[in-house]
């Protein structure tokens, strides 16, 4: 694991859904990927929080990647719409037999803690108000 910047507290909502993400990239790669080696990198810097997730695996199937699924499975997908709920972006990059990288971007904008009208702009993404 690598950390990179300088720490800074998040919107407890949008960190919750990153967690969440980043809980599901894990458990994939730990349950379907085989790996030998699971890297992640936490990084803050003043217009983004980048988290990224990469394996040494088996890698994703192409014809999951394009589906943005598995028949019955719905963690890329999940993953993908958690992202666009918080403002952010889910890239995923694999090749089979040479791993599978997941990075997910979301804007400081949405993350990093806010003053109160910001926060109401992300609570008004949840539908509440």
């Amino acid at each position: 694991m690598r950390v990179e910047g300088t720490p800074t507290p998040l919107n407890p909502i949008v960190r919750d859904e990153a967690y969440r993400i980043v809980t599901e990239a894990l458990r994939n790669a730990i349950r379907h990927a085989t790996a030998g080696r699971i890297e992640v990198e936490i990084r803050y810097d003043e217009h983004q929080l980048r988290l990224r997730i990469g394996d040494n695996g088996t890698g994703i199937d192409p014809a999951i990647l394009d589906r943005d699924h598995k028949p019955g499975h719905w963690g890329l997908r999940g993953m993908r719409e958690r992202a666009k709920l918080v403002g952010g972006t889910l890239e995923v990059w694999s090749q089979v037999d040479i791993g599978t990288e997941i990075e997910l971007s979301i804007p400081a904008a949405s993350v990093y803690a806010m003053t109160r009208a910001a926060r109401w702009s992300v609570f008004s993404r949840f539908g509440r108000s």
